[in-house]
C-alpha cells in the first residue's frame, strides 16, 4: 500500500471516530432527562470521544509499543461506548431507537476495527 493509499485510510478511520463522537452528543441530546440518563450519558461521551481522540495519539506514536497501546485504549473505549449505549438503549422507551440501533453498530464495528489494527501491529 502506498503512503497515499495509507494516510487516506488513517484520515478516514480519524474522521469515522470523529463523526461516531458526534453522533453520540446529538444523539444524548435526545434522551429524556432522568438521573440514569444524565449519568449514563456523560458516560458515553467521554468514552466516545476518547475512541477518536486515542486513534489520533496513536497516529502519532512514538514507537511501536506507544502506539498499540493507544490502539488498545481506542478499543476499550469503543466497547465502554457500546456498554453506555446498550444501557440506554435497553432501559428507555426512545422514539429514536433506530439511531441507538446505529450507534450500537458503529461502536461494534470500532472494536472490531480497532481489534484487527492491534492484531496486525503485535
Amino acid at each position: 500500500m502506498s503512503n497515499e493509499q495509507n494516510s487516506k485510510r488513517e484520515y478516514d478511520l480519524e474522521e469515522r471516530t470523529f463523526a461516531f463522537a458526534k453522533s453520540v452528543r446529538l444523539f444524548v441530546k435526545t434522551l429524556p432527562r432522568t438521573i440514569s440518563n444524565v449519568e449514563d450519558g456523560k458516560q458515553l461521551i467521554k468514552s466516545s470521544g476518547s475512541v477518536g481522540a486515542n486513534y489520533r495519539e496513536a497516529n502519532e506514536a512514538l514507537s511501536k509499543k506507544d502506539f498499540l497501546m493507544r490502539i488498545k485504549i481506542s478499543r476499550k473505549e469503543a466497547k465502554e461506548s457500546l456498554y453506555w449505549l446498550r444501557l440506554i438503549h435497553e432501559t428507555n422507551q426512545l422514539q429514536n431507537a433506530d439511531e441507538a440501533t446505529a450507534l450500537i453498530q458503529e461502536a461494534t464495528e470500532l472494536t472490531k476495527i480497532f481489534s484487527a489494527i492491534a492484531e496486525k501491529s503485535k
